[in-house]
């Protein structure tokens, strides 16, 4: 594993709580050991029904699951699977040694599962531990507007309904930037939308009293998860994009079936897919 450098460190130990940085140090030494790369580029984290955007990759460099890393939960949610890889992404005139290294995690943490903050950021300190300068975080969402089921949305913003933080105590960090510009760039190229991701605690849905304050209070879709994975990142310098699957309409008189989100979900494999490679290339082009 490469040095950590001292301001990473130094986020690493302001933002650790009690913990300190330890945990995701720990973690970050277990996937420099178990991928052999001592350092990764990028993470993406895949939600439900997303774990298989990225087969046209062919097979990882190598697995590990994601609950062997120290504070990392083995996930609970449908369409979540217990597993990291690390791929080599090689780009065109390349000469095989050389391109970035990515790890891609098939699931995630949620904060409903009844764990606090820490098991939902515990995966992103330890790739920012590991060396990731990026990230792209994929969900599923409920839409709050006139949008088609399917459809994918670049994360331009949130809000955090969550009523929790990825931190305790002292750690004031401007979140006005969470979402790198030009990264929500090059994703907005590539999906059909882009917007405002409001993130409840969960599990139920919202009621539809709920739901139109949340459409008045300037969200375009609503959901339960990656805001607090964007913050810690944020914190740890880390660079932040996002894509979100409209897989439920939010004012619709039915009610939200978690299957058929995942079934829509993955309707949306080569959008999400075409969104990691671009910026799989402009991480490259520096």
């Amino acid at each position: 594993m490469a040095t950590t450098e001292p301001t990473l460190l130094e986020a690493l130990t302001l933002s650790g709580g009690a913990d300190g940085p330890g945990p995701a140090l720990d973690a970050a030494h277990q996937i420099a050991r178990r991928t052999g790369a001592d350092h990764h580029d990028l993470l993406v984290v895949l939600g439900s029904g997303a774990d298989g955007a990225l087969e046209g990759w062919g097979e990882p460099e190598a697995t590990l699951p994601l609950s062997d890393l120290p504070g990392v939960l083995a996930p609970a949610a449908p369409g979540h699977r217990d597993l990291l890889a690390s791929y080599r992404r090689t780009l065109p005139g390349d000469d095989g040694d050389r391109g970035l290294r990515v790890l891609v995690a098939y699931g995630r943490t949620h904060l409903y599962e009844g764990h606090g903050s820490a098991p939902v950021v515990a995966l992103a300190r330890a790739a920012a531990a590991a060396g990731v300068r990026a990230a792209v975080l994929v969900n599923a969402n409920g839409c709050l507007r006139d949008w088609r089921l399917g459809e994918v949305m670049t994360i331009t913003d949130h809000l955090n309904l969550t009523g929790s933080s990825p931190f305790d105590g002292t750690v004031f960090v401007d979140v006005r930037e969470v979402w790198d510009r030009r990264l929500a760039q090059v994703l907005r190229k590539r999906t059909e939308r882009e917007g405002t991701y409001a993130a409840l605690r969960g599990p139920e849905y919202q009621t539809m009293a709920e739901t139109r304050w949340l459409a008045g209070g300037g969200a375009d879709a609503v959901g339960m998860s990656t805001v607090l994975e964007a913050i810690a990142l944020h914190q740890l310098g880390v660079r932040v994009a996002g894509m979100s699957v409209v897989s439920d309409l939010s004012f619709a008189a039915e009610a939200t079936d978690p299957e058929e989100v995942v079934r829509l979900v993955r309707g949306a494999h080569a959008t999400l897919a075409d969104g990691v490679d671009a910026v799989v290339a402009e991480l490259a082009r520096g």
